[in-house]
């Protein structure tokens, strides 16, 4: 994809960014000054409790109706306002930028995820994991279009294993947003528990296309897998798509399955719609998105 296609991609994702956000508000935050609400005290107008005065208090928090009531000094404590904390991580294996339509889509979110980040003033970090290689981009790198070069221009190693999320260094209660199609063999329990460890929030936006999701293929094809580049001709009968139908469908009953009982909001994006449709199918419903 060149510059002049990201910035319109950007452009969509931008308008469903002004529509939907993430779901920071579900999150109890701690960290810097910012808009939402944290887990200690500070100086917002959030009024949430009283305590006993100590010495050196702001003055300014002192009840002044309940000391002319009971002579005693206390202090209203005002719910804290912090920056929440997101870890973008970007699955940018071959799968998902393969097949042009998928790309666009994948482009999309991962766009829509950075600028939800920059909208709510969060301490972000872009994480992209193609096979066993990983990069850190900049922020500037995504609103500039430069990301697709320097993802396109990383080199996996001899093996490839399936999101390699133990080379990212995680913070701790941080939303993880991962933008993956999730099409790779194993048990989804250890990367949702990684995802899940240091109090963390994974959420997980994953998108596909309708002919890899319910394909009618019939006859002789030639295969060619994405990730290893190899080409494999076969003869495809009913009773193999069938098959094919049945082990799609068990692969992501069990990503949901799973990614329920990490209390993970998962939400598959079809890349065949336009991008909000897309995003309302199930993102909303799941909890992985929020309605601004």
């Amino acid at each position: 994809m060149n510059r002049d296609q990201l910035s319109q991609l950007s452009a969509q994702a931008s308008v469903c960014a002004e529509r939907l956000t993430l779901p920071l508000r579900s999150q109890v935050w701690r960290g810097m000054a910012g808009e939402f609400q944290g887990a200690g005290t500070g100086s917002s107008i959030d009024f949430q409790d009283h305590r006993a005065y100590v010495p050196g208090d702001d003055p300014r928090h002192i009840n002044w109706q309940a000391y002319a009531r009971t002579g005693n000094y206390s202090m209203k404590l005002y719910r804290e306002e912090v920056r929440p904390v997101i870890d973008i991580i970007l699955d940018a294996s071959e799968s998902m930028l393969f097949e042009p339509t998928k790309a666009a889509r994948t482009a999309e979110l991962f766009y829509f995820a950075t600028l939800s980040a920059i909208q709510a003033g969060a301490s972000t970090r872009i994480h992209v994991l193609r096979g066993d290689a990983h990069a850190t981009l900049p922020i500037d790198a995504v609103t500039s279009h430069h990301w697709f070069d320097s993802v396109t221009s990383m080199h996996p190693g001899g093996s490839t294993p399936p999101l390699a999320l133990d080379q990212i260094q995680f913070r701790g209660n941080a939303i993880r947003l991962v933008i993956s199609d999730l099409l790779f063999e194993g048990d989804p329990t250890p990367p949702l528990k990684l995802l899940n460890s240091q109090q963390g929030k994974p959420i997980i936006l994953a998108p596909f296309l309708k002919s890899e999701a319910s394909p009618d293929w019939s006859g002789n094809y030639e295969f060619v897998d994405a990730e290893q580049g190899g080409h494999h001709p076969h003869r495809v009968e009913k009773t193999t798509l069938h098959l094919y139908r049945k082990a799609y469908a068990a692969h992501f009953a069990a990503w949901h399955a799973a990614a329920r009982r990490f209390n993970a909001p998962l939400a598959r994006v079809c890349a065949d719609s336009p991008m909000l449709d897309a995003l309302n199918a199930e993102a909303i419903q799941t909890g992985a998105l929020a309605i601004r």
